[in-house]
């Protein structure tokens, strides 16, 4: 467009009608006239959406219009924290020019979980989108904000990793049809939209990418295949599907969804991310969406440095391998992070805060260490050194104002609930209430009590910080929320006032599924209430099986009071009685848990 005015203003001067000042008026409004006529000549829009700044749930959503209106795709990144190959990828579209068609792109869904690498502290992200929206919990509420995302959306992919690989048939037990990795998933083959003669043909969709792609991968066990759920259907062994977010897209707003999922079983992040990389790029070109720039090289984070305030003074910069030196009592506060990555920073300040602290102020008065991740690399550490007490030594103990978040270890691990949220256990998994932030100077003062629970039966005084508590027995179901024993609160208060609480949400155990070896050569998985027929003479073997515990160790079936345990290897005549039925219950258990049942037919 510039060469064209050049040369109108060249013609209309060498004709000297008018003054050059006229000229280039008119040269400039017929510049703006040329490019309402021709949309294509304007440049790409880019928008930057941030919710919830400055926490560990802080949530960044990248929306790229291209010169050219089409359709608008989004991607899903980090919905469940330790799959990184789905928000690495993500990530690199975030900077994506555009010629034609929109993105949405939303790298870390989910960046508790990242930073933690967990696949969700809190209960699975990718199961809480259900059609009526709730309030309960951060992860609702990030949800709500992806819902909303989605209806402004063309196409949905969910970026995952999965375990092993899937092939429609058993191999072995990693390749079989009980895994996701290196399959493109959908809710089902064909949708029709309810009240009208559109279909969408997510299998047609899916086969015609996988045709594109696997060409360019020469390890055949790395090739894509085809995962239909049949999520809707009465017998799916994937109804859990029904509360995620394709299903969410597919069914309220009749837009074709797919998951990819690459293999947690690959040999490098690197590989993940050009598999993720291959399969979107395949999508986009289907649905009409032309890229100008993206960048796709991965580096390795280094921090330079970052930009430290003490007690709002001037701020001072700390890099790489120096001491923050402070006095006791200086309130710090780090505004920046300068590091060859801007996305998925964050920070923590030992012993203060939560796992991001920010852009937040806090007094020090000990020594403690700033440690900085990308994602949950952590890649930089400052130590924080504390000379004497710049406050003096008769410091008054603040009085507690509210309580933000409760730390509460299970599973192996500790978990931060904040103030108000629902976290869900499977019933049978033990939790303590570790320590409450931010924390109080006279942690006596404050009382931490699991309503439901007693942890001193000689002397109740409400106080449960410390105490193993077994949620299989022991809780009182009567001060559970509803009296139905599947919500139990546990509150944080000051004498009569209440400074915080949140929800313990028991789910029941249940088996998904298990693979029973038979003889060495064949393979069945059986889901519950799924019957096998076999002979007296047959070798078993529990091969493998998947739960919604944290933990299988210690599950074995029990057959006519007999126990067999993963990888023990019976004859099924040992375990059956001969004079009984031909028809025997197995039971899965965990413990005293019963977890599912199947059923074996004998001759």
């Amino acid at each position: 467009m510039a060469a064209d005015a050049r040369g109108l203003v060249t013609g209309l001067k060498g004709r000297g009608s008018m003054p050059d000042r006229r000229v280039f008026f008119l040269c400039l409004w017929m510049s703006l006239l040329f490019q309402c006529v021709f949309p294509s000549q304007a440049f790409s829009k880019r928008e930057r959406l941030v919710y919830f700044p400055n926490t560990a749930y802080e949530l960044n959503i990248y929306k790229i219009f291209g010169k050219e209106p089409g359709k608008t795709l989004m991607l899903i990144g980090g919905i469940q924290g330790n799959e990184p190959g789905g928000f690495l990828s993500a990530d690199l579209y975030a900077d994506m020019s555009l010629q034609k068609g929109n993105l949405i792109v939303v790298p870390r869904a989910n960046f508790y979980s990242i930073i933690l690498n967990q696949r969700g502290p809190n209960g699975d992200m990718n199961r809480k989108f259900s059609p009526e929206d709730t309030s309960s919990s951060m992860e609702d509420k990030i949800v709500t904000k992806l819902k909303e995302l989605i209806s402004e959306s063309d196409y949905l992919l969910n970026l995952h990793d999965g375990s092993g690989y899937y092939y429609p048939e058993y191999i072995d037990k990693w390749r079989n049809p009980t895994r996701f990795g290196q399959s493109i998933i959908a809710d089902c083959a064909e949708y029709r939209i309810p009240g009208t003669d559109r279909v969408i043909k997510l299998e047609e969709t899916a086969k015609k990418v996988i045709s594109q792609v696997n060409p360019h991968i020469q390890n055949d066990l790395h090739k894509f295949h085809f995962m239909n759920t049949r999520t809707e259907d009465v017998d799916s062994p994937h109804r859990e599907q029904r509360n995620s977010a394709t299903y969410y897209a597919l069914t309220t707003h009749h837009i074709p969804a797919f998951g990819v999922e690459t293999s947690k079983f690959l040999p490098s992040i690197d590989l993940k991310v050009r598999y993720h990389n291959l399969i979107i790029n395949a999508f986009k070109e289907i649905f009409g969406i032309i890229p100008e720039s993206p960048g796709l090289e991965l580096e390795a984070p280094v921090l330079d440095y970052l930009v430290v305030s003490l007690n709002g003074q001037i701020p001072i910069v700390v890099k790489q391998n120096q001491t923050l030196r402070v006095k006791a009592g200086d309130a710090i506060h780090i505004s920046h992070i300068e590091s060859n990555y801007e996305r998925g920073l964050s920070l923590d300040i030992l012993g203060h805060g939560d796992l991001n602290d920010y852009r937040r102020e806090f007094v020090i008065f000990e020594d403690t260490s700033i440690i900085v991740r990308k994602d949950n690399d952590v890649f930089a550490e400052i130590p924080v050194q504390v000379s004497e007490n710049r406050l003096g030594q008769d410091r008054q103990p603040i009085r507690t104002r509210r309580v933000e978040y409760f730390v509460i270890e299970t599973k192996g691990y500790r978990v931060l609930v904040a103030d108000g949220e629902t976290l869900d256990l499977v019933r049978g998994e033990d939790l303590k209430i570790m320590y409450i932030l931010p924390s109080p100077a006279d942690p006596s003062c404050i009382t931490v009590n699991f309503k439901g629970f007693v942890g001193n039966l000689k002397n109740n005084t409400g106080e449960d910080r410390g105490y193993l508590i077994h949620t299989e027995a022991g809780l009182l179901t009567r001060y559970s929320l509803g009296k139905k024993g599947e919500l139990y609160e546990i509150i944080a208060s000051e004498g009569d006032r209440v400074l915080g609480r949140m929800i313990v949400r028991l789910v029941p155990p249940k088996m998904d599924y298990m693979v029973l070896k038979i003889d060495d050569h064949r393979h069945v998985c059986l889901r519950s209430e799924d019957m096998v027929s076999l002979s007296m003479d047959n070798r078993i073997c529990l091969e493998e099986i998947e739960t919604n515990l944290y933990s299988e160790n210690d599950i074995c079936l029990k057959i006519n009071e007999h126990l067999l345990k993963p990888g023990e290897v019976r004859e099924l005549r040992a375990l059956c009685d001969l004079e009984g039925d031909s028809r025997y219950p197995v039971q899965v258990k965990k413990g005293s848990l019963v977890l599912g049942q199947v059923f074996i037919q004998t001759d």
